[in-house]
């Protein structure tokens, strides 16, 4: 019987299609890895930064941190 060179389908035309197919997997999966790595902010991160802004007081801040930690 004959291979797949016969068929006009050799090791190079599979790896024609299969490197790319590989690359865009792997484009995709550093993608995929990437958005879950990024440290999020958190509300508690934001009214810390709003504080030491000077955007919200002392008594707001211990008020809204109360207020999140229930």
């Amino acid at each position: 019987m004959w291979g797949f060179e016969h068929y006009g389908m050799g090791w190079g035309m599979i790896l024609v299609w299969l490197v790319p197919i590989l690359l865009v997997a792997l484009v995709i999966l550093y993608g995929v890895r990437d958005r879950n790595e990024k440290p999020r902010r958190t509300a508690l991160d934001i009214l810390e930064e709003r504080y030491a802004r000077g955007e919200i007081d002392q008594d707001e801040f211990h008020k809204r941190r109360a207020d999140l930690s229930v």
